[in-house]
């Protein structure tokens, strides 16, 4: 069997940033619009009025800070409430794709390797901006790849998923060389209007690229010791709208199950004993110590359900260095959360050091990914 390693990575951020005040700001003046309209309502007790957001509740709620998006004037517009993501003609690059081949191209130039040395690309993602022609595919092509791409959706552990897809290809023998990316525009399905998950997502876009590791020439390399995917099903999480919305139609304001949805209390309950049994049970048939690990990477969607999945998982609190949290500054970036983590902190782990990939989300969805550094 082929031995893979991780061999470069690399984050495409958004220039845009959105800070919790600005969206505090934005999101109360379009409360209070609408409990103007709805004035009549309120007063005779048969409307609830809406209630104003605040950067204590978002930070205590999440350990968010700030985003970046693709486009913050439509976040920002209380009239308007979503990102202004224009429409491209057929004939142009794909917004995806633009966020990707930068990604890409940073983790190639880590790695090494020439595009000509690529022989599969996949975009794993939970947010996608069409049902075909793949955007793999258009990446592929405008990175000059050949060989094949496919895309992938497993919701926020899209990315865990697409490296044991990648690393299980290598090892079979179909290819010696993937790049997977991950171009997560999370703000296009966000409901900003709802005070309860207006702060939680962001945008940004990571790549990694496998190879067989007698191949593998940089200076920074990580082997994939073992991957594990699990998923159950709940509705927990949901989002009912098949592919990325750059605009509501015209004259609609309520297709509140068109857009993120989530039961936070439930998830909280239910997915952390999943995560932390399943990363403790993953290490232990693999013969490693999950308190000995060196780091953890997980999904970058609540500090609080972090903080507690690490407690588990080491049988303490985990130190800031043990447990990088990038929550602060990109907020949840779906499936490249847990990537943005591995590819900001782990340059500084010396050789032989042991770490895990972790990500989770909707579906219920986890994914693990257990590396050594070897180089």
């Amino acid at each position: 069997m082929q031995h893979v390693v991780i061999s470069g990575t690399g984050v495409f951020t958004p220039p845009e940033v959105i800070t919790n005040a600005e969206l505090v700001e934005a999101f109360n003046a379009y409360a209070d619009k609408q409990n103007a309209i709805h004035a009549d309502e309120i007063s005779a007790g048969t409307r609830e009025p809406m209630a104003h957001s605040s950067e204590e509740f978002i930070f205590k709620a999440s350990g968010i800070e700030r985003r970046h998006v693709m486009d913050k004037s439509g976040v920002l517009d209380p009239d308007v409430m979503h990102p202004n993501l224009r429409q491209r003609d057929d004939d142009e690059q794909g917004i995806m794709t633009e966020m990707a081949v930068a990604a890409a191209r940073e983790a190639m130039e880590k790695a090494g390797v020439s595009a000509d040395q690529v022989g599969a690309v996949i975009c794993a993602a939970s947010n996608h901006e069409r049902a075909y022609p793949a955007i793999a595919i258009e990446i592929q092509d405008a990175l000059g790849i050949a060989g094949f791409g496919f895309d992938m959706n497993v919701a926020c552990s899209s990315a865990t998923f697409g490296i044991q897809a990648a690393a299980d290809m290598i090892r079979s023998g179909s290819t010696d060389c993937i790049l997977m990316v991950n171009p997560e525009i999370c703000s296009g399905h966000l409901e900003w209007r709802d005070r309860d998950c207006h702060f939680i997502f962001g945008d940004v876009c990571t790549a990694v690229v496998l190879q067989e590791k007698s191949r593998a020439t940089s200076q920074t390399q990580f082997e994939i010791l073992s991957t594990r995917c699990l998923t159950q099903f709940s509705n927990n999480i949901r989002n009912n709208n098949g592919f990325l919305r750059r605009s509501r139609p015209s004259g609609v304001q309520d297709q509140r199950d068109m857009q993120f949805m989530q039961n936070g209390r439930q998830v909280f309950k239910q997915v952390v004993p999943i995560v932390s049994d399943m990363v403790v049970q993953h290490c232990a048939d693999e013969g490693v110590d999950p308190t000995k690990l060196d780091r953890m990477w997980l999904h970058q969607a609540n500090k609080s359900m972090n903080d507690f999945i690490g407690r588990k998982v080491l049988g303490r609190v985990p130190e800031l260095t043990e447990q990088p949290n990038i929550l602060q500054e990109y907020a949840n970036t779906s499936s490249a959360g847990s990537i943005i983590a591995f590819a900001q902190n782990s340059d500084d782990l010396p050789v032989n050091a042991m770490g895990i990939i972790c990500s989770f989300g909707a579906g219920y969805s986890v994914g693990n990914v257990i590396v050594k550094r070897v180089a």
